[in-house]
């Protein structure tokens, strides 16, 4: 997704965990947030809260490879403007971060 994204002309910042992403102080010029739903023992969908906690608005963009009605739901309801089940395009990956720019 990296390659890809600037491939199309988007910076993009990499978090190796969760906390490196919650420890991140410079959202301002976030286009939006690429999280996936599981994070090696910690859930997506939680650190979005924790972010929404801490005040950031950059919107989201989920992406999991275990789809499931609850998630698909919990992303929903958390405001994300793409919820993604890979394997994806790469035209629906980028079509969602141009949308998320626009907004």
């Amino acid at each position: 997704m990296n390659r890809l994204l600037r491939e199309h002309g988007f910076a993009t910042t990499l978090f190796d965990s969760p906390g490196a992403l919650l420890d991140h102080a410079n959202f301002e010029k976030a286009i939006c947030i690429v999280l996936d739903i599981n994070l090696d023992g910690s859930s997506g969908l939680d650190l979005r809260k924790k972010l929404t906690d801490a005040g950031v608005t950059a919107p989201v963009i989920y992406v999991t490879g275990n789809d499931s009605t609850a998630n698909r739901a919990a992303a929903i309801a958390s405001g994300c403007i793409a919820y993604l089940v890979k394997p994806f395009t790469a035209q629906s990956l980028i079509e969602s971060v141009e949308r998320a720019g626009v907004m």
